[in-house]
């Protein structure tokens, strides 16, 4: 039998999501009604997700599904058996549903197979995503107004362990460690990571950036900050997040990124991601294992611009090791913290304003890139950002993995 960490480890992981980290750090009320998305592995964290959110007095809808293995993959399966008009199809009546029906979403990350999708084209998965797009559009529609949240939680396989070159206990280290799972109020400790990014997104705020130059050994990057934008982070809406972001103004993209973390994405492995950027868009695209999966992803309408920008300070994350999936590596700290990029589709709550008030026309005018893909792309080496202010001149904001407060 697989490792199932100790029950008092599960009920705080689940008290960390549920009473933390939906409702954007204040948890759930009671009569709301939260979607917790789950596969067989996760069955664990699942069940103890479905009791918090009962103990709160709150409503489950059920997303519980099947793992992919060697005996069953039902992922790839649809994938070889789909004609166009499957891969096309929109169950809109039931996701309008339940998008209308659901207050939060929690969603477990639980992969039997991380390699799940290998042998599949990746331009069917492009176009199985551009079909779902209504569905994320509903859901940003309702984020916008304020009623909705969400929240994604790792729930540690044999088989992600094996990814990442640990044993299953020592990936599950990790994830407590990360989590402030040790730790007999984790909830306390998260609200002081919050209070901790919040000092530094106000500072980024007031400081009132142009744009930002992020310089290293592989990298020479410029982005535009854009017109009406604030930073984000401390919001719940993963746990662990140490990073502070924003999205800029896509068009102001100039130069080329290096990328050393690999990228688990629809199934697949692309590593040694290299991208150029000329007015905005990629303009070059590369990668040394899996780059057909990188070129379709590109390809994706919207995909070839920027729709977010990180930077993770290394004394905030718990994060030591390669996790061998995004949501770790992405906050991971280190010793030169953590630089990353997402092509796709940009988070319109980092608009300085009322979201649920910007006709489609103002977002295009801003420069927030609309898109079904959101693909975070890391690196974990030194690198300096320098911002150029619009009240003039320049300000180091970030070096040695850490932001330049003071």
């Amino acid at each position: 039998m697989s490792y199932v960490p100790p029950q008092e480890i599960l009920e705080r992981y689940a008290s960390v999501l549920v009473g933390f980290a939906l409702g954007g750090g204040r948890g759930i009320r009671p009569n709301e009604v939260v979607r917790i998305v789950a596969s067989e592995s996760a069955k664990p964290l699942y069940a103890e997700l479905t009791r918090a959110v009962w103990r709160a007095g709150g409503h489950v809808i059920a997303a519980y599904e099947p793992d992919d293995d060697a005996d069953v993959n039902l992922s790839r399966d649809f994938f070889e058996l789909a004609s166009e008009e499957q891969l096309d199809h929109f169950n809109g009546h039931y996701f309008r549903g339940v998008v209308d029906e659901m207050d939060h979403q929690v969603s477990v990350l639980a992969d039997s197979d991380p390699r799940a999708l290998d042998s599949v084209e990746p331009a069917k998965i492009m176009r199985r995503g551009a079909a779902m797009r209504p569905l994320l559009d509903w859901r940003g529609d309702k984020e916008n107004a304020g009623r909705f949240t969400w929240t994604l939680g790792l729930y540690g396989t044999p088989a992600m362990a094996t990814e990442a070159g640990m044993s299953t206990e020592e990936y599950w280290e990790q994830i407590i460690h990360a989590c402030f799972l040790d730790d007999e109020d984790p909830i306390a400790r998260w609200r002081e990571v919050v209070e901790r990014v919040s000092e530094t997104r106000q500072w980024l705020d007031a400081l009132d950036i142009e744009r930002v130059h992020v310089e290293g050994e592989d990298v020479d990057l410029r982005i535009t900050i854009g017109e009406q934008r604030k930073w984000l982070g401390g919001r719940g809406r993963n746990i662990p997040s140490f990073e502070t972001f924003t999205s800029p103004d896509w068009r102001g993209t100039e130069g080329w990124i290096y990328c050393n973390q690999p990228l688990y994405r629809y199934g697949n492995l692309v590593k040694g991601i290299r991208l150029g950027f000329s007015e905005g868009r990629v303009t070059e695209a590369s990668a040394q294992e899996n780059e057909p999966v990188l070129t379709e992803m590109i390809a994706t309408e919207g995909a070839d611009r920027i729709g977010e920008f990180s930077l993770t300070d290394r004394r905030l994350s718990r994060i030591t090791r390669f996790m061998a999936h995004t949501l770790y590596d992405e906050n991971v700290g280190g010793t030169f913290g953590n630089t990353h990029i997402a092509v796709g589709r940009s988070y319109q709550d980092a608009f300085a304003g009322d979201p649920s008030k910007v006709p489609a026309e103002r977002w295009e005018q801003l420069g927030f890139n609309d898109s079904t893909v959101h693909t975070d792309i890391v690196s974990t080496t030194d690198r300096v950002v320098t911002a150029t202010l619009r009240s003039g001149g320049t300000r180091v904001i970030y070096r040695d993995g850490e932001f330049q407060l003071d």
